[in-house]
């Protein structure tokens, strides 16, 4: 079937298959440049990498692995219990410096292209938006993608992920760093880095300041994405 979303194929052959249903959908940049040298080693046996999407800077698709295919995107990492989130997730790249080429924002016309991508994907599989997540929301001791310029609330202004809490009245409800930790982990982050978990925590909910210091506002943020979640709002 022709989708009408997909500009162009490259069949990558780093790929096996899923052993479980997909719930997640995780967001990447290529931190290479240009967008070539990212297809390439999507498509080098050797490297042993690759990704079902390629979105370019100019807002080009390319699908790399089928959808029903495990594409090995995600490394060790772990979401809300799912240790094999290549299993449990598509993987979407975007072509992009990252930090180490001249970190930028993203590109208007490859965002207008993943809003459509990323509503047919969430649709088809039903994917809550808690789990339209980062890079390094899944892996927060070794990534940073795609980073603090990544614009989330264009996302969240059409329901593909959760929006940022801005009404934070209830305050900070934890006593100590340790509290913020366990309900941090428990949102679905891992915590063996704990500054690192922080980092990423704040590059995602708080991105004007990345210091992996627990403070009053993080504490306040995830205690309402908890809430909202509890709540059943958080779908």
């Amino acid at each position: 079937m022709i989708d009408p979303l997909i500009h162009r194929e490259i069949a990558s052959p780093n790929w096996n298959e899923r052993q479980s249903p997909i719930t997640m959908v995780v967001m990447h940049y290529t931190e290479m440049k240009p967008v070539e040298s990212a297809l390439e080693r999507m498509c080098d046996p050797t490297a042993a990498v690759s990704a079902h999407y390629c979105i370019t800077e100019e807002g080009e698709v390319i699908r790399l692995v089928a959808e029903d295919k495990r594409a090995w995107h995600a490394g060790k990492s772990r979401w809300r219990g799912i240790e094999d989130v290549n299993s449990a997730s598509i993987g979407i790249e975007l072509d992009h410096p990252g930090h180490a080429l001249g970190y930028r924002p993203f590109a208007d016309a490859q965002i207008d292209a993943l809003v459509p991508l990323l509503h047919r994907i969430v649709q088809a599989y039903d994917v809550p938006r808690a789990n339209v997540v980062a890079h390094s929301d899944i892996a927060p001791a070794r990534k940073i993608d795609p980073g603090e310029l990544f614009p989330w609330e264009r996302l969240s202004d059409v329901r593909l992920c959760l929006p940022t809490p801005h009404k934070l009245s209830l305050g900070d409800v934890f006593d100590n760093d340790g509290a913020f930790l366990l309900a941090l982990e428990r949102f679905g982050y891992d915590i063996d880095d704990q500054v690192m978990a922080v980092e990423a925590f704040q590059r995602r909910w708080r991105p004007r300041c990345i210091d992996g210091v627990v403070d009053g506002e993080c504490r306040a943020i995830l205690f309402q994405l908890l809430l909202d979640r509890d709540r059943g709002l958080a779908r």
